[in-house]
C-alpha cells in the first residue's frame, strides 16, 4: 500500500511545475501536493492495491488542502486503487458520528445531502471505548467501508501505554476489534487492526486474538519494520495483511538517485515482492 504523507516543502520537482505565481500560498501550496500525489500514485499505484492518504498533510493547508485531498483520493479509484484515510478520528458518540459523515457516508442539510470524502476504509482511536468507536463502524457498515483501529501501533512509545497491564492494553483492544466486526464472504472481518511492522514479535499473538481481521501494517521502511518479518499477520488469509510503506516510496530517490518517479516504481515494486513471498509462505 502506497501511504501518501505530503510535505509541501519536500515535493517532487515535476508537482511545482505548473505553478501560479498569482495565486495565494494556500491555493498554490495545496495544487502542487495535489500534483505530487498524483504523480507518485502514476509511479507506483500499479504494485499497490490502495493509498493511506494521512488526513494531517492536508487538512493542514486549510480548505485547498482538503480540496487537494479529494483531487488525490479520486486520481487513486482512477487507478483501481481503495483509499485509506489515516485519521485516527476517535470521540463521543456524536462527534464520532460526524467524522463517519465526513470520511465515508454523507451530511443531510437544508439544500440536500453533502457527500464526504468517500474513503473505502479509515483508521479510528478506541481510547474512549466502545461507544466511540460504534458509530464509526456503523458508518462504514452502511457505506460498505471498513474501519481499522489502533491496537498496536508503531511509534516507540506505543509501549508505554498499549504494553502495559494484564493483559496488556493491546490484547485487550484487539479482543474488542474481534468482538465488533461482522465477517464478509471473504472470511474476514469489516473491523480491521493497526499493528505496527515495527514490532512484529506481537503479531502471531494479535493475530491469534483477532483470526478474521485485515491487518493494518505500517512502519516498514523509514521506520526500520521489514515486510519479511510479517507472515503471523498474512497466516489466516493471503489478503489479511495490509503492509504500508510512505517515505521509503515515495522519498526513495533521495537515497537511489535518478528520476523521482522512477525510483518510486522501483521501490514500490520490491516492497510487493517481498510481501507476496512472505504471504505465501505463512
Amino acid at each position: 500500500m502506497l501511504g501518501l504523507d505530503p510535505d509541501p516543502a519536500a515535493l517532487w520537482p515535476e508537482a511545482l511545475e505548473g505553478d501560479d505565481p498569482d495565486g495565494e500560498p494556500p491555493v498554490r501550496a495545496a495544487a502542487a501536493v495535489g500534483r505530487h500525489c498524483r504523480l507518485a500514485i502514476e509511479a507506483a499505484g500499479s504494485a499497490c492495491v490502495a493509498v493511506k492518504v494521512q488526513l494531517a498533510c492536508f487538512e493542514r493547508l486549510g480548505a485547498p488542502g482538503w480540496a487537494a485531498l479529494g483531487r488525490t483520493a479520486a486520481s487513486a479509484r482512477e487507478h483501481g486503487l481503495l483509499v485509506i484515510a489515516d485519521g485516527k478520528r476517535g470521540d463521543v458518540p456524536v462527534t464520532a458520528k460526524a467524522y463517519g459523515q465526513a470520511l465515508v457516508g454523507e451530511t443531510p442539510g437544508p439544500f440536500g445531502a453533502v457527500p464526504g470524502l468517500g474513503a473505502d476504509a479509515f483508521t479510528a482511536n478506541p481510547l474512549m471505548g466502545r461507544d466511540s468507536l460504534e458509530p464509526l463502524v456503523e458508518a462504514a457498515r452502511a457505506a460498505g467501508a471498513g474501519v481499522f483501529v489502533l491496537v498496536r501501533t508503531s511509534n516507540p512509545g506505543a509501549a508505554d501505554l498499549q504494553d502495559t497491564g494484564d493483559p496488556p492494553v493491546h490484547e485487550r483492544l484487539a479482543g474488542l476489534v474481534d468482538e465488533m466486526g461482522e465477517t464478509a464472504e471473504s472470511g474476514l472481518a469489516d473491523v480491521g487492526a493497526v499493528c505496527g511492522a515495527t514490532r512484529p514479535e506481537h503479531l502471531a499473538r494479535l493475530r491469534e486474538l483477532m483470526p478474521r481481521a485485515p491487518f493494518l501494517l505500517p512502519g516498514v521502511g523509514a521506520q526500520g519494520g521489514s515486510a519479511e518479518a510479517l507472515g503471523p499477520a498474512f497466516a489466516s488469509h493471503l489478503a489479511a495483511g495490509l503492509v504500508t510503506a510512505s517515505r521509503s516510496v515515495v522519498d526513495a530517490h533521495r537515497k537511489r538517485g535518478g528520476d523521482p518517479a522512477a525510483a518510486a516504481a522501483a521501490a514500490a515494486g520490491e516492497l510487493r515482492e517481498v510481501g507476496w513471498r512472505t504471504a505465501r509462505a505463512a
